[in-house]
């Protein structure tokens, strides 16, 4: 509603001030201000608070205040949350050069997260091509300092480390606040134009090592056995040792005692060891006893051990 005054010859049109209107539109926009003022961040999120665009601070989790839109806006990072990116999962990407001058198609997985909220969201441009392209960038450095068998073999982790070593050093030169947690090689093969040949002397490789790993348990069998054997002869070599030196002590002393009755009484020690000698001799030798009282001298042929001579 309007209301029209009259002023000399002019006429003017004063407009009617609604008050209810207006204190409808104060309470909207107090409530409008309290409600974008306050914001909550998650267990797994920063809260990142820009003032006409620019940073201003990182908030933790939990209930916060900020100045209504448009002063301040705010970003919600997920900082936990791990990403993935794979490279080579086309021709252009997987193909690489590797130090001997072969050709590999090779394909990577990276896993990633933001260590540096503030630095993720206003350093770069697009973060997810800077992370692709510096992945590619270090892979085929790394690749291609290695022969060719390396990331073929039993090489794959350790080229693994390599490639997240070095990528984490150059999104740090980015500034990019990327923390990359793993680096995996998923396929590693030769151009199907030679991938038989590679195969040939995958299986000659493993061959060898198989060759390899028979030979070392062969050797770990018998080497024990060989040793086990050689202590068993030292201990028998030393027990015959101690028996022939025990013996021979025995034999002395008999030797020694011998001597002192020998000394003592030669006459009888000499006619008691002739005895004894020939008590061990006689009953292994053929005896023929004859009679003194015969006078003739009879001529003895001993045909009775002929056959037992033969025998033996």
């Amino acid at each position: 509603m309007a209301r029209k005054i009259q002023v000399g010859d002019q006429e003017f049109t004063i407009p009617t001030f609604n008050y209810g209107g207006f204190i409808i539109a104060i309470v909207f926009l107090v409530i409008w201000a309290g409600l974008s003022s306050f914001y909550i961040v998650g267990p797994d999120e920063e809260g990142v608070v820009r003032r006409f665009g620019k940073w201003v601070r990182t908030e933790e989790s939990g209930l916060n205040f900020k100045f209504p839109y448009p002063i301040e806006e705010v970003d919600l990072p997920k900082v936990t949350q791990v990403k993935e990116i794979s490279v080579g999962s086309i021709i252009q990407e997987a193909k690489m050069l590797t130090g001997d001058e072969n050709i590999l198609l090779v394909e990577v997985k990276v896993q990633y997260k933001i260590k540096n909220a503030r630095d993720y969201l206003f350093n770069l441009r697009n973060v997810e091509e800077t992370i692709k392209d510096a992945t590619e960038s270090a892979l085929r450095q790394i690749i291609g300092s290695h022969p060719i068998d390396d990331p073929l073999t039993e090489k794959k982790a350790e080229i693994a480390d390599e490639i997240q070593t070095l990528l984490q050093r150059m999104l740090d030169n980015y500034k990019c606040g990327i923390d990359v947690r793993q680096v995996q090689l998923q396929d590693v093969n030769p151009p199907k134009e030679v991938d038989f040949a590679f195969k040939d002397v995958q299986s000659a490789k493993e061959e060898k090592e198989q060759k390899i790993n028979q030979a070392l348990g062969y050797q770990n069998d018998i080497i024990p056995k060989a040793r086990g054997e050689a202590e068993q002869q030292i201990r028998i070599s030393e027990a015959y040792r101690e028996e022939r030196i025990t013996r021979a002590q025995g034999d002395v002393s008999r030797f020694l005692s011998v001597l002192k009755e020998y000394r003592k009484a030669k006459d009888v020690t000499e006619t008691r060891l002739y005895l004894e000698t020939m008590e061990e001799i006689l009953p292994k030798v053929e005896k023929i006893i004859i009679d003194d009282e015969v006078n003739n001298m009879i001529n003895l042929l001993p045909l009775g051990n002929i056959d037992q001579k033969e025998v033996k």
